[in-house]
């Protein structure tokens, strides 16, 4: 019997060999379910693409141009990258009122964030208050088309829909100019949102007072919403 066994034994090889060449070729051409998958799309730049380093913490991205994007508003919009890419940014500290009435699905609408806009924003009428959404986004908009702009971001997203916190610096007769402070003093926003400290060091309860002295100055003059 043991002479028998012997001579199989090369063939018992030869199966195992072709088995695990047949195993490779099925991988290769089917591969898991896993990293076939595609991924979400990331706005999130990697570190080859950042063409401004890190300031204060943020990630810097020079001469960034506006995108016309159709949810672009008073205090969020989309901007394109050096490196091509186009995130959705929302302004630290400011809430501009909504732009137009809006209703989704399942009957929601954007009423009641209205309403709220409007009773913080010296006691106005939702009407007067979407007047005031839409001239900040027709300010904001075209004050961004002008010139190209930078930004500082952390890629923070609150709500993980994409839009991401940033400040936006830009150019204002010929001075560098924080938007955010550019709106209060125009008097089209509540500050309202997310603080953060600036890139520059400011700390953010500076930055909020600051904000708030140029609010009562925009009061005083009757600028924006304050004048009506």
């Amino acid at each position: 019997m043991m002479a028998n066994t012997k001579p199989g034994k090369p063939w018992a090889m030869v199966v195992i060999v072709i088995a695990v060449m047949a195993f490779r070729a099925y991988n290769h051409a089917h591969p898991s379910a896993a990293s076939a998958r595609p991924r979400s799309p990331d706005v999130s730049p990697t570190p080859s693409s950042r063409n401004g380093g890190k300031i204060g913490g943020y990630e810097a991205y020079r001469n960034c141009t506006l995108v016309d994007a159709p949810h672009n508003d008073g205090d969020s919009f989309t901007v394109r990258l050096p490196d091509g890419r186009e995130p959705e940014l929302r302004l630290y500290f400011v809430d501009t009122p909504e732009s137009a009435f809006k209703s989704y699905g399942a009957g929601e609408t954007n009423h009641q964030r209205i309403a709220e806009q409007a009773s913080e924003m010296g006691n106005i009428t939702p009407q007067q208050a979407v007047q005031i959404g839409q001239d900040a986004k027709h300010f904001t908009l075209a004050l961004l088309a002008s010139h190209p702009f930078d930004i500082f971001t952390r890629w923070d997203s609150p709500y993980h829909d994409n839009r991401f916190h940033a400040f936006v610096e830009v150019k204002q007769d010929g001075k560098s100019r924080w938007l955010e402070e550019i709106l209060v003093e125009k008097g089209y926003v509540r500050i309202h949102t997310k603080p953060a400290d600036l890139p520059d060091g400011t700390p953010a309860a500076k930055q909020q007072a600051h904000l708030k002295d140029l609010e009562i100055a925009a009061k005083r003059a009757g600028a924006g919403v304050w004048g009506l």
